[in-house]
């Protein structure tokens, strides 16, 4: 397996790969996510503009496996923001880790911690920033499509030093697997001092 390290505008070079591969993951629960391409580009534009994103892109061949994306959260959308500004936090001082995703047959082989290794070094490598943050969907313990295998990733977060922090809250619309409209979602946000 290869993992191949892409900034700023070389993400655009390799959409089609990456918005496939969130499609597919994203599918599974917790975010239960019927995406389209054309959304996906529109997200992933806001990296590959970023000077200072970092996309961490596994290849198994020339297959993608798994991605995971980090950029300064004030290149964020404003609904990613705005949870900061609302407790008086400086967004300048934040680096946003997006999506941390592996194909199913590529969990559970170090790949988890190896994104959130290269995610803080390039954090602690843009300056002024001293906070790591991300997002998780929030779903109801008896959501009819949760897997009864299903282990959420809390344990793992808190192993790395991030913290539940619940007033951060942030919500977005997307359209469920199984509904014919979309509907907003809470997310709440980890946060991680880098010192």
């Amino acid at each position: 397996m290869e993992l191949v390290h892409l900034y700023g505008a070389q993400i655009r070079s390799r959409l089609d790969e990456l918005a496939e591969l969130r499609i597919r993951i994203f599918r599974e629960f917790p975010y239960l996510y019927d995406g389209s391409i054309g959304y996906e580009h529109d997200y992933l534009e806001s990296y590959a503009t970023s000077d200072n994103s970092l996309c961490v892109l596994v290849r198994d061949g020339k297959r993608a496996v798994g991605m995971s994306t980090a950029l300064p959260l004030a290149h964020e959308d404003e609904a990613f923001i705005a949870p900061f500004r609302a407790q008086g936090l400086d967004i300048d001082t934040v680096c946003y880790f997006g999506e941390s995703i592996l194909l199913p047959d590529y969990r559970g082989r170090g790949l988890g911690v190896r994104f959130f290794d290269e995610r803080e070094a390039h954090a602690r490598a843009l300056p002024n920033v001293r906070l790591a943050a991300f997002c998780a969907v929030e779903r109801p313990p008896d959501h009819p499509l949760r897997p009864a295998d299903y282990r959420p990733l809390d344990a793992f977060w808190q192993r790395r030093g991030y913290h539940a922090r619940p007033e951060l809250r942030a919500r977005f619309a997307w359209q469920d697997i199984d509904a014919s409209q979309p509907t907003h979602k809470t997310l709440s946000f980890w946060l991680k001092a880098l010192d």
